[in-house]
């Protein structure tokens, strides 16, 4: 029979259902209890109990402080180093700004091919093909170059500076192709603006094209004399070709669908879809590749230009500049003749 635990008069008076007092309920629980705490214990647990809740008291007073010093010290180091900054940045384009004004001062081309073919004749190489990019800018009154006679403007100085640093090859992107609907106007413009250069006998050749457009060159006057034979043989040609956003992306979109079609019908061999032939196509539709790509914008932003064509091309931009103007023109070629074309050696 197992053990109750009980002594023999617990239990007895267990079997005759008795009530216990409290004091037998207890020493019959006592034995499952734990043992009571001692005097030492039950202290460190009060000052352990204390210590913590003066713990928790300290944190929740400084809690509310903590947020506000963190947000003050986070925003006033955020305005500290924002002046700086700002600071720097003025001081720096304040100096360009200056250091502009007075180059442009001493290297400026008084409309003159002489003056600036003596400003590039110490450099190496000039680039084959000169591209820029422009904007068409509806209202921008402030630097002078607002509306289509302001890009007018703009396109007829880059082509004349062109002409007196002996560039052949000129393409001009516009985002929105503006231009090419207004081709003779546009050739009239650059003939006019030539013309107050070099003079009318002096003049260069010019030819104005635009990808998917026939060329618009109108006819020269033919020579008079043996002497005008000679000077006209003498006169450099000058090719502007116009761009735009639907000549670079939506072209080689094109040129893909083409190239699909005849080989489905069988015109031409997937083998011989080669970026060679892609090329050949884009240069032949498009144009071939700049050696120089100069921006006029303060930041490098290419708008949409043809992307097949800028392999290779070496860009030039400068930092805090605004609008189309000589100093941008003359440093890009004075970088360009310092570039080493290494080609991925």
């Amino acid at each position: 029979m197992a053990t109750t635990g009980l002594t023999p008069k617990q239990e007895a008076a267990f079997r005759r259902s008795k009530q216990l007092s409290v004091e037998q309920r207890e020493e019959l629980l006592k034995p499952f209890l734990p043992s009571e705490p001692s005097d030492s214990e039950k202290e460190a647990q009060r000052k352990k109990a204390l210590r913590d809740r003066r713990q928790r008291a300290a944190q929740q007073s400084r809690k509310p402080l903590v947020g506000p010093i963190k947000t003050f010290l986070h925003l006033a180091i955020y305005h500290v180093v924002a002046l700086l900054f700002s600071v720097f940045f003025r001081f720096r384009r304040a100096y360009r700004l200056v250091r502009g004004k007075v180059v442009s001062l001493l290297k400026y081309h008084h409309r003159t091919p002489e003056f600036i073919a003596h400003d590039v004749k110490d450099l190496e190489k000039l680039p084959k093909h000169l591209s820029v990019i422009v904007d068409y800018q509806e209202d921008d009154g402030s630097q002078g170059t607002a509306g289509l006679e302001g890009l007018v403007n703009d396109v007829c100085e880059i082509a004349a500076w062109a002409a007196s640093a002996g560039i052949p090859f000129l393409s001009v992107y516009e985002r929105t192709g503006v231009l090419k609907n207004y081709l003779p106007q546009t050739h009239a413009s650059i003939w006019s603006t030539l013309e107050a250069y070099f003079g009318p006998r002096r003049k260069p050749t010019l030819s104005l094209r635009a990808p998917h457009l026939s060329s618009y060159s109108p006819p020269n006057t033919p020579p008079q004399s043996a002497d005008d034979e000679l000077k006209e043989e003498e006169r450099q040609h000058l090719t502007v070709l116009l761009l735009s956003e639907h000549d670079g992306r939506d072209t080689i979109v094109d040129l893909t669908r083409t190239l699909a079609e005849m080989a489905q019908k069988g015109d031409v061999r997937q083998e011989q879809i080669n970026t060679d032939l892609i090329d050949a196509q884009l240069n032949d539709h498009v144009s071939s590749e700049p050696d120089l790509l100069i921006l006029f914008s303060p930041t490098v932003q290419l708008k949409g230009y043809p992307p097949w064509q800028l392999r290779l091309t070496e860009m030039f931009h400068l930092p805090d500049n605004k609008g189309v103007n000589y100093q941008v023109f003359l440093r890009a070629l004075y970088n360009f003749a310092k570039v080493e074309m290494r080609l991925g050696r």
